[in-house]
């Protein structure tokens, strides 16, 4: 996996993986982000913290684009759509987030498939191009992700690319409006490395 940087990292990014690529959202993807999303609803709403009533709207989005780009020029979080390389269709997104500096080094990783591509290993794909990205690139010691127990999917996801998981949050994060456990993984600069010498 390689990544294509111009200036720092809160620059244009363009990250490729096995069959997927990645980059920051633009304002033109509107109406291909919320076409899979609207498709998608049913089977991301549980998953997902409660969609605002008017998050599919032109308005939220350029709100949502705005943000991104606040967090990426402080250096607080970095998101991305993924693409399907072959097609170039849009599948979904990942986001490194919460990103903590001094002592800590850290991210939390978060990412959603549109339901047309779930099963076809893409977003394994787009998590593993994504590391590079966050211990090359970022410099960051060590990334987090949370999963209900209940997303086997995901879970699975995290284990395929390198995380252990290393215990249970109670009511960790309020997801479609309810507080939920949530299983915590984290993968290391050193586990990556170590992974891809084997690799």
């Amino acid at each position: 996996m390689a990544f294509l940087r111009a200036g720092n990292p809160s620059e244009w990014t363009v990250i490729q993986g096995r069959g997927v690529w990645l980059r920051p959202p633009l304002h033109n993807d509107y109406g291909a982000w919320a076409e899979l999303r609207t498709q998608s609803r049913a089977h991301l709403v549980p998953w997902e913290p409660a969609w605002p009533r008017d998050d599919l709207t032109k308005s939220a989005y350029r709100r949502r684009i705005k943000h991104y780009q606040r967090e990426a020029r402080d250096d607080l979080g970095y998101a991305f759509l993924a693409f399907e390389a072959e097609e170039d269709r849009l599948i979904g997104g990942l986001t490194l987030s919460t990103i903590r500096r001094g002592v800590t080094q850290s991210a939390m990783l978060g990412y959603w498939l549109g339901l047309p591509f779930v099963g076809r290993g893409h977003m394994t794909a787009a998590v593993r191009a994504a590391l590079p990205h966050a211990f090359e690139t970022l410099r960051l010691h060590r990334v987090e992700a949370a999963v209900q127990p209940g997303n086997v999917r995901s879970a699975a996801v995290l284990r395929r690319v390198g995380f252990t998981e290393e215990g249970l949050a109670r009511r960790y994060l309020k997801i479609n409006g309810q507080w939920q456990d949530h299983l915590l993984f984290a993968i290391l600069a050193e586990d990556w490395m170590t992974g891809e010498a084997q690799r």
